[in-house]
């Protein structure tokens, strides 16, 4: 399976230009199980990039654009009264997918919001007393624009747990963004990107990622970060045992994207600052990923 995702690596980049760590940290949520949120300025290709996963892995793709007016039925889906059967019908929404984008997250009400907790977690949704169960794979990527406050919700402490990583695509160089001129002219488009990987590959990708092997002496070392984190004087609010076991995850999935059967410290020092920085609320004036790098190079290796 090795094979796979290098093609699939592949596949996205000649979607999405000079973005390659982006493209495995996002790789890293979906094999880890978890889901990402990326917190970046518009039109940097936060949509592209969720399309082309989409495509690329042959799964359904639904489009969430966040606002103040949507209802939590417009992301969960309802039950309406069919008048000819005399009985109610469930219409699916959105979240029904393999690859769920929530565009601009933190323009949604926390009620909205809310509608996601479920979910992302267990990867069902109750509506009228009935759960029910979403497509498997199920990877949310959700955005928010780090420097636009005006008419925005930010998202709880509860609803930022649930997020395995967080990243930033970033602006392009002045060659890359040169190339997208380049592949304009091409004409070629997301919608006519082949499909590379099927969803029951990358469900057994997501089950080998699984039993990448975490040694005990390295699993002390992440345990010692996070509980760092909750006794540091420049946090306020450290990261929860959630975001242990996320972290681990995504160890699992990092070492597993670089050809390895086992994790190494660096891949601990490599994935930590996007699994923990967005699960910690620093003192005022203190930016969380500093405060993780602060402690990666304090902290020993057992």
């Amino acid at each position: 399976m090795r094979d796979r995702i290098e093609q699939l690596t592949q596949h996205l980049a000649t979607a999405i230009v000079g973005k390659e760590e982006a493209i495995q940290l996002v790789l890293v949520a979906l094999l880890s199980g978890g889901h990402a949120l990326l917190e970046d300025v518009p039109g940097v290709g936060k949509t592209l990039l969720a399309k082309s996963l989409a495509k690329s892995i042959q799964g359904k793709f639904q489009r969430l654009q966040c606002t103040p007016d949507l209802l939590p039925t417009d992301v969960t889906g309802t039950n309406v009264w069919n008048p000819r059967t005399g009985e109610f019908e469930f219409m699916a929404g959105p979240i029904f997918a393999n690859v769920l984008l929530a565009d601009e997250i933190n323009r949604a009400t926390p009620r909205t919001q809310s509608a996601l907790l479920e979910v992302m977690e267990e990867h069902q949704v109750t509506i009228d007393g009935t759960s029910r169960k979403v497509p498997e794979p199920f990877f949310v990527i959700a955005t928010q624009n780090p420097v636009e406050y005006q008419g925005t919700f930010p998202l709880p402490e509860a609803q930022m747990d649930r997020f395995a990583l967080s990243l930033s695509l970033g602006y392009p160089t002045e060659a890359e963004e040169l190339k997208m001129l380049e592949r304009l002219q091409s004409g070629r488009r997301v919608e006519e990107l082949p499909p590379c990987i099927t969803l029951d590959e990358i469900r057994e990708l997501q089950q080998q990622c699984a039993l990448v092997r975490v040694e005990s002496s390295l699993q002390q070392y992440l345990l010692n970060i996070v509980r760092s984190t909750r006794h540091d004087e420049e946090i306020l609010l450290g990261v929860s045992p959630r975001g242990t076991v996320a972290l681990q995850k995504a160890v699992q999935a990092f070492a597993f994207l670089e050809g390895r059967d086992y994790a190494i410290p660096d891949d601990v020092k490599a994935i930590a600052p996007h699994v923990l920085a967005h699960r910690m609320i620093a003192a005022s004036g203190r930016r969380s990923h500093e405060i993780v790098a602060r402690l990666l190079g304090s902290i020993a290796i057992g």
